[in-house]
């Protein structure tokens, strides 16, 4: 009689458990498409819970409040936007010079998806107090990892200066992105793109110079 007791306990963990998983993957979907398309102060519990088909409670209890319901959207979204961004401009091989040439056919794809709303971790700092650091730490961290991936191409391509072409083509990323969220033309991206190419040779012919003092601060993370 014990053993089958502590059987149906633990199925009746393991059940409880794949709910709890099932909820958390509903939320976090429901709440992504949500604060991407409506933004996420626009966005209330209420919303969110409705399009999830949960409880609030279910939702405190997954991530006890709605900035930590933000800070996962924004880490779930950021790993998944990496692995494809990464993977799409490695995908097929050559040299780091034909895998940085594929960034903007890459982004010229998302822009044209219907659920295209923008960089989340652009959108996240650009509505909230400008002072606030918790987004702002998310976003750097996520857009270092895409930047150390950039600079290494660009050091293997035999760049004169890896660093400031990473941030160069970071700089025409996020460029392009803000124009394909404000103009809904996913064309911005060929024009970026015809920029970024005219940066691979001049970049193996001579030094630019470094940026000083203030303009420093200017350069993309």
């Amino acid at each position: 009689m014990r053993k089958s007791s502590a059987k149906r306990k633990s199925a009746a963990a393991a059940s409880r458990a794949g709910d709890d998983e099932s909820a958390r993957g509903r939320l976090l979907s429901a709440a992504t498409h949500l604060f991407c398309k409506d933004g996420i102060n626009a966005t209330g519990i209420d919303a969110i819970i409705n399009e999830a088909g949960t409880a609030k409670t279910t939702l405190y209890k997954l991530f006890g409040s709605k900035t930590n319901l933000v800070h996962a959207v924004l880490e779930s979204e950021g790993k998944q936007w990496r692995e494809w961004f990464i993977g799409a401009i490695e995908a097929g091989g050559g040299d780091a010079e034909k895998k940085l040439s594929r960034i903007f056919p890459a982004l010229k794809s998302w822009f044209g998806e219907e659920r295209f709303y923008g960089c989340p971790f652009i959108n996240a700092v650009a509505e909230h107090d400008k002072d606030q650091k918790q987004f702002r730490n998310i976003a750097m961290k996520h857009k270092k990892v895409v930047l150390a991936h950039i600079e290494r191409l660009a050091t293997e391509m035999g760049a004169a200066e890896p660093e400031v072409l990473a941030h160069q083509l970071a700089l025409l990323i996020d460029g392009a992105i803000v124009a394909a969220m404000v103009s809904r033309n996913p064309g911005v991206a060929d024009m970026a793109g015809l920029a970024a190419c005219s940066l691979f040779g001049p970049s193996k012919a001579k030094k630019p110079k470094r940026a000083s003092g203030a303009a420093a601060q200017l350069v993309a993370v």
